[in-house]
């Protein structure tokens, strides 16, 4: 069984050490955390935007690690779990290279790039993995839809537009700094570079235009170009600053003999779904049925398919570094379009 720790004790921490609990798949040998708090197992301070909040948990059968160097340390250690700010991502995954350790780090794998590729070769000179938890293609509608594009069962995806929306990120004072956070592209829309880049391939050119807060790209449209000009793919995120706009996410996608659709809005007061639907070209409307819509679920499958990839080699593409790295290429080209109001060329990406 693939033994595991986690790095980190923040919000993401929490839900991935939800996930670990129910995984059968996964041994959770300790956590490490810079606050004695946290290491004497008080997370009662941890609250996020889905999923219970933080509580005291028990320690008694793990090792509580006071630095990522600790970690390292212990030969016990197959998988360390990165759930850090993205800004100590690259330094740390490199480390974790270098000791001889498989990564799984939560996204974005780095704010740029360039530090993307860096590890992405790192981990091929060092001969381990390195997962990137994207996690979107875990999420039971998400999973859906790359399913149904995998086996073709309505034909070829023609294309898809997606949406990915949310308001002033007030809890965050360094949402926009590139040098900590990178902001609504890097933050958030890398989810739908990743499930573009998953879904159908490197694009070759992105056009997009936007508008820019504190020199950073806050909220964008995207088309996307592929040797296939028939290929219809775009893209619309980032943030609009008015308190009540609620978080968004969803898609439309558009098979050779149905198309898909699903959304989903969090408003303050409460949250709406437009379930998933699949409109047949016959005129039916199938709306499977996709289970209790508990949102740690995705995190247990994706740390399922983590411990997969260590222990089996099985490598599912939802989770390989490459596709990861091809994300933020993607997000940097948007970044260049928007600033330039021009076309961007992409190059071919890591993963190919």
């Amino acid at each position: 069984m693939t033994r595991a720790a986690i790095v980190g004790i923040g919000f993401m921490g929490w839900i991935h050490y939800l996930a670990y609990l129910r995984s059968a798949e996964v041994e959770l040998v300790g956590f490490a955390s810079r606050d004695a708090d946290k290491r004497a197992g008080d997370w009662s301070g941890i609250q996020g935007n889905f999923g219970p909040p933080g509580e005291q948990i028990d320690i008694s059968k793990l090792t509580t690690y006071g630095s990522l160097e600790e970690v390292l340390c212990d030969d016990r250690v197959d998988l360390v779990d990165l759930c850090t700010p993205p800004h100590m991502h690259t330094p740390q995954v490199l480390a974790c290279l270098a000791a001889g350790k498989h990564v799984f780090c939560e996204k974005p794998l780095a704010l740029n790039a360039s530090d993307a590729l860096r590890m992405v070769h790192a981990a091929q000179e060092a001969n381990r993995l390195l997962l990137v938890g994207h996690v979107l293609p875990f999420m039971s509608e998400f999973k859906f839809l790359t399913a149904a594009a995998e086996d073709r069962r309505w034909g070829e995806l023609l294309g898809v537009h997606l949406l990915r929306t949310i308001g002033p990120v007030d809890w965050n004072p360094d949402f926009y700094d590139p040098d900590r956070v990178g902001g609504p592209l890097v933050d958030l829309h890398v989810h739908d570079t990743h499930l573009v880049r998953l879904l159908f391939g490197m694009p070759k050119s992105v056009d997009s235009r936007g508008r820019l807060h504190l020199g950073v790209p806050q909220y964008f449209e995207t088309l996307f170009g592929f040797e296939d000009a028939e290929r219809v793919v775009s893209a619309r995120g980032g943030v609009i600053h008015q308190h009540g706009r609620p978080f968004t996410h969803g898609f439309e996608a558009h098979f050779e003999d149905a198309t898909v659709q699903f959304q989903f809005a969090g408003f303050s007061d409460n949250a709406e779904l437009m379930p998933l639907k699949v409109l047949h070209a016959d005129g039916s409307i199938e709306r499977p049925t996709l289970g209790a819509g508990d949102p740690v679920d995705a995190f247990v499958a994706e740390i399922d398919a983590a411990a997969a990839a260590v222990g089996r080699g099985v490598v599912c593409d939802a989770l390989r570094g490459e596709l990861a790295a091809d994300a933020l290429v993607l997000c940097q080209a948007i970044d260049q379009s928007v600033r330039s109001g021009l076309r961007v060329m992409v190059g071919r990406g890591a993963g190919q």
